[in-house]
């Protein structure tokens, strides 16, 4: 019996003095971990800037923050540049193919096809004159164009004139859509990340 008890002891034994290598362990890898979350070519690998020289063109010729389109960018498509939505929206700014029509026909683009929305030059200058638009429509409004871009002008204005709704940073929580409130909140996030990352780079 004494034998038998001592055998059913041991691993409890073990245990117990395992548990604090146990504890160093979990807290040097929570160390380790947060360290390199938080490193620059970490966070770089999360928040990619491909097709860099394109949006910086575009953006800039449209007097857009490229930050904030890379942004839009990362929340439409990840950079997959043949992202479809189940509602039609197409390529890295996920355009929609009547949008798409109408923004063609403001740009005078006489070579306009729904297919060639996958070609990520075409698309972030479609994407970034649609903003221009809405960035003019909604004079400045970063947070009216980004609920726009995912809610649709026509139901900003609706917010704006019939619920109050200011478009200021402390009002996001009154957006009626849950996705458009999640996405307003999301780019303003990526659009914070982006430039501390990669702002100094281009200075």
């Amino acid at each position: 019996m004494e034998g038998g008890d001592l055998l059913l002891r041991k691993p409890i034994i073990v245990y117990t003095l395992s548990l604090p290598r146990l504890v160093i362990t979990i807290v040097l890898l929570t160390i380790v971990g947060n360290f390199l979350w938080f490193s620059p070519w970490v966070q770089k690998i999360i928040y990619p800037l491909p097709h860099k020289e394109t949006i910086f063109k575009y953006a800039r010729q449209n007097d857009i923050d490229p930050y904030l389109v890379a942004a839009i960018i990362r929340r439409e498509s990840k950079f997959w540049i043949w992202a479809e939505s189940p509602q039609g929206a197409k390529g890295l700014m996920q355009l929609m193919p009547q949008t798409a029509e109408w923004i063609a026909q403001e740009m005078d683009m006489n070579d306009y096809s729904h297919d060639k929305l996958y070609e990520p030059h075409r698309n972030i200058k479609m994407g970034c004159w649609y903003l221009a638009n809405l960035n003019k429509e909604f004079q400045g409004n970063i947070i009216l164009v980004i609920a726009s871009y995912n809610g649709g002008r026509g139901n900003v204005r609706q917010w704006i004139d019939e619920k109050g709704w200011t478009g200021q940073e402390h009002s996001i929580d009154m957006i009626p859509y849950p996705e458009t409130r999640a996405y307003v909140k999301g780019v303003l996030q990526d659009y914070q990340i982006y430039r501390n990352l990669y702002e100094k780079e281009s200075d």
